[in-house]
């Protein structure tokens, strides 16, 4: 397979208009010179961390002989996700630029990124879980490598540069419930886990998410289980995590999601309120600052994002989706259509632009749900042959 793509990347290397040195392809979306020069900007701004990374004894020698670099990580990144491990694997020059945030980015401007929906399901049996994707299909279903450490519970789980971070949580060992500063990440371009730098606090059942790029944690219990007001940010291009300024009040069993730059953390429970917080904490980096709304959701089982809107269910109604927009700030409620029992719960899913919603009963009544935010009204409901080989305990969307 590797010989096969190496003579078809030479072939490539040899036609017309693909000069060594000079604009190499005369179609115009597949030349990086005709692009825009934003994109342009992000991509060499880029370079330089990749550089280090391929700093090795190798760094004198081209990706592919007599092919300039850029040429040579365009046709790279050609490759069929599916074959990129083993690619990965024919030296380390190319498995350092596969593994690299500019790879993804070069797919992404060559038009070739894949959609997969990563889920976190429980064994029938009852023993465990286990991670599995599925394609933008819904098919195509395979399982990842098992997590490296022990079984973790309250982590969690955020994506960013296309790759797959599940954080902290505890685990139990000899009866006894630790929590856990670790984090590790997958990178599904070479199907392996690695491990990347603890987090400063040990916590778990905290929210997280991503933000321009950068991973928020906050709050959550910690190894006292104390409820814990302090966050911390991790910048991958680095591989540091760094705290900054604490919430106003200690927040445990929330969640985040980021809109328009800014972190919205929701949900939980406060130590200053009785029963679940409806306060909304919103954290502007620009600033380095916290302000707070009032009108959040309280007790959420399930959320994700789609765009500029927040898709939530709460406990109290299992029948009806609360739906944020972040434009205006404003709520809304969209019946879910009848479909098994009325005390069934769901979990969100999100692939092609629509939210997926897996039911928490493994009845054959039970069917996905599937709700499109660009149908035309009246036909937004749908049902879906996409399901989980067992119960569905969280799912994220990654693009790579």
């Amino acid at each position: 397979m590797v010989i096969l793509y190496l003579n078809v990347l030479m072939i490539i290397s040899k036609m017309p208009g693909c000069i060594a040195g000079k604009k190499w392809f005369t179609e115009p979306n597949m030349c990086f010179s005709n692009l825009p020069n934003k994109e342009n900007q992000t991509l060499s701004k880029s370079k330089h961390s990749v550089r280090s990374e391929l700093s090795d004894k190798d760094d004198d020698s081209s990706i592919l002989p007599r092919l300039p670099d850029d040429v040579s990580k365009y046709c790279l990144a050609l490759v069929p996700h599916s074959d990129l491990p083993a690619m990965a694997g024919v030296c380390k020059r190319w498995r350092c630029f596969i593994q690299s945030k500019e790879f993804i980015m070069v797919r992404k401007l060559a038009g070739l990124v894949e959609e997969w929906l990563f889920l976190l399901t429980a064994d029938k049996e009852g023993k465990g879980s286990h991670w599995e994707v599925m394609d933008c299909e819904g098919q195509n279903r395979r399982s990842l490598p098992p997590m490296p450490g022990p079984t973790k519970a309250g982590f969690g789980v955020v994506v960013v540069n296309g790759k797959l971070l599940v954080m902290a949580g505890y685990s139990v060992i000899d009866g006894t419930a630790t929590a856990s500063a670790e984090v590790y990440q997958y990178n599904s371009c070479v199907n392996s886990w690695s491990r990347l730098s603890n987090m400063n606090v040990a916590r778990y059942d905290f929210a997280c998410a991503e933000v321009n790029g950068l991973v928020y944690a906050v709050g959550g219990n910690g190894v006292d289980g104390d409820s814990l007001s302090s966050v911390e940010v991790y910048d991958s291009e680095t591989d540091k995590w760094t705290l900054i300024e604490s919430l106003r009040r200690p927040r445990r069993g929330c969640f985040a999601c980021g809109f328009e730059g800014k972190l919205y953390v929701m949900g939980g429970r406060s130590s200053f309120t009785i029963g679940n917080s409806k306060f909304v904490d919103v954290y502007n980096p620009e600033r380095h600052s916290w302000c707070e709304m009032k009108n959040g959701c309280v007790m959420v089982t399930a959320h994700a994002v789609l765009g500029k809107k927040l898709f939530c269910m709460e406990w109290k109604n299992q029948r009806k989706l609360a739906i944020f927009n972040s434009e205006d700030n404003t709520w809304k409620m969209e019946p879910l259509p009848l479909t098994g029992s009325s005390s069934i719960g769901f979990r969100f899913g999100i692939l092609d632009g629509k939210l997926l919603l897996f039911s928490l009963e493994e009845e054959p009544t039970c069917k996905t749900l599937l709700y499109d935010p660009n149908a035309a009204p009246g036909s937004e409901w749908q049902t879906s042959e996409i399901k989980p080989s067992g119960l569905c305990l969280c799912s994220v969307t990654v693009k790579a």
